[in-house]
């Protein structure tokens, strides 16, 4: 997702800060691009709850050690890799509830 993109789906002033990890030279599912996110946000993995509808997205943050939901709208398979997804959900609006406090 780039800022372009959340611009045009009237986002960008919803989502702060903003992470890209352009600089990092790597990409998802490279543990040094979720490192850099960290780094950039000032926080640990077990205070970030990362949601995505890539399961194989969610499943390596997950093994990164953040809180993940993955949004798998279709019923896709769970992905073989390290980790598993905190929850599972097929719509956006099951998002809110787990994320309040």
């Amino acid at each position: 997702m780039n800022q372009t993109y959340l611009d045009t789906a009237r986002l960008l002033t919803q989502v702060v800060p903003l992470v890209f990890v352009d600089a990092v030279q790597r990409f998802k599912t490279h543990p040094r691009v979720y490192e850099y996110a960290l780094q950039q946000l000032g926080v640990q993995a077990d205070q970030v709850a990362f949601q995505s509808s890539n399961g194989w997205d969610a499943f390596a943050a997950s093994a990164f050690g953040m809180h993940v939901v993955w949004c798998n709208r279709y019923g896709q398979c769970r992905e073989r890799l390290p980790g598993a997804p905190d929850h599972e959900i097929r719509r956006r609006d099951e998002l809110p509830p787990l994320l309040a406090p």
